[in-house]
């Protein structure tokens, strides 16, 4: 046996290759970026992984596109089953969760894009909303009674928004899954007047776009302040000065919007001011004007006219006279008036009337009343088609023609018509 048999010489594993770092493609790497807080300790992973999760998508963007169309048909059937259907299917409202955590974390650039992503999925809601107002044009008239509910501010509406927005917060920040139902409710407070006030501006009804869209924007307002202090409870704070300032100037902002916007403001007492000093009544100086009559004097030669105050044999001497012109007594004149005669609106199949710039279906919309809606009837009639019409006036002085059928009067007449003679 050798020597090399007897001690053999343990084999030296083969060194491992070294391996070059992988280059990522410019687009992952741009999606590795951090949204919030660069970092590798627990809240800022924390942080980054929220924010991930409520970066806009795809996904929101086409549910928005579908949730504007279903609202805008609900508003043209005045279903309110096909508007709560138009909730259900809302896209998950993770962006409005990223922009108050944006808010309240001071990271402007995740702010913009959460922030623009929510305007363009509002812009979608409105955009279906708007063509079927436009499509509603042609089945004029229609029952419009949703658009006009859900156009104003409902104590009801405003308890579902401010749960909503607390337990969307809480569900998204304490849980993997997905809060369908807070988002639900946040969407029916957001997206049905949003939607109320596209229809409104797409249909005609010049008292329901501008109602509607303050309606959206204040429940955006106080949502996002809603949000916000719901962070702050649950110890989310600003880690710059930064944060703080945008924290701060967010709250700032949807106060004032929130305020100004709902009517509430109005209610708060104004600083009372100092009256100015009454000014002292003007003098009035009584003026005597003398009025001297001239006194014609014959000549040899001629005949002239001499204004003189010197006395003639002949003559009596002139005095001055004080000429006080009469005073007029005023006497009052009274004109009979017309007594107003009134109704209210009652139709029975679409729940209200539109009140026409003309008689008949070519007439313009000028609104839209609703059933128990008291109106002055004028004394203008006019048939079309051999349907009766009458000229009416609202409480807003809004005048039109609406059809005799849909009017109720207080003291019913048989055969009743209105005539020119009161």
């Amino acid at each position: 046996m050798s020597l090399t048999d007897e001690n053999p010489t343990p084999q030296q594993p083969a060194p491992e290759p070294i391996q070059e770092p992988i280059q990522l493609p410019p687009l992952r790497r741009r999606r590795r970026r951090y949204l919030i807080a660069p970092g590798e300790d627990e809240r800022a992973v924390m942080l980054e992984n929220l924010a991930r999760r409520a970066f806009p998508s795809l996904e929101f963007f086409i549910f928005s596109l579908l949730c504007g169309a279903v609202l805008g048909a609900g508003y043209i059937l005045g279903a309110q089953s096909i508007l709560l259907l138009g909730a259900l299917i809302s896209p998950l409202m993770t962006p409005w969760v990223g922009l108050t955590l944006a808010s309240i974390t001071g990271s402007g650039r995740f702010y913009l894009q959460t922030l623009g992503g929510l305007i363009i999925g509002s812009a979608m809601v409105f955009t279906g909303g708007l063509l079927a107002g436009l499509a509603s044009r042609i089945w004029l008239p229609l029952p419009l009674e949703q658009a006009h509910i859900n156009s104003h501010f409902w104590w009801p509406n405003l308890v579902v928004l401010m749960l909503g927005a607390v337990l969307l917060v809480i569900s998204f920040v304490r849980s993997e899954e997905k809060p369908i139902l807070p988002s639900v409710m946040l969407s029916y407070a957001l997206f049905l007047p949003l939607s109320a006030a596209a229809f409104g501006l797409g249909c005609g009804l010049p008292d329901v776009w501008p109602s509607g869209l303050l309606v959206f924007l204040t429940h955006l307002a106080l949502a996002t302040f809603l949000g916000i202090l719901t962070l702050t409870f649950l110890h989310f704070h600003p880690a710059s000065s930064t944060g703080y300032a945008l924290a701060i100037l967010t709250l700032l902002l949807t106060i004032i919007v929130s305020l100004g916007l709902s009517g509430i403001g109005k209610y708060i007492p104004a600083i009372p001011r100092k009256a100015p000093l009454p000014s002292p009544p003007p003098t009035f100086t009584p003026t005597v004007a003398f009025t001297i009559t001239p006194v014609p004097q014959r000549t040899a030669t001629s005949i002239k006219t001499i204004n003189t105050i010197t006395p003639s044999p002949t003559q009596p001497t002139l005095t001055p006279t004080l000429r006080i012109p009469p005073s007029v007594t005023p006497t009052r004149t009274i004109t009979p008036q017309p007594t107003p005669v009134y109704a209210r609106i009652f139709s029975v199949e679409g729940g209200g009337a539109n009140v026409r710039s003309q008689p008949g279906p070519e007439g313009v919309v000028l609104k839209s009343l609703m059933n128990d809606y008291l109106v002055e009837v004028l004394p203008e009639v006019q048939t079309y088609n051999g349907v009766v019409w009458v000229h009416i006036r609202t409480s807003d002085g809004t005048v039109g023609w609406v059809m005799q059928m849909v009017l109720v009067f207080a003291t019913p007449i048989p055969n009743w018509q209105p005539t020119a003679t009161p």
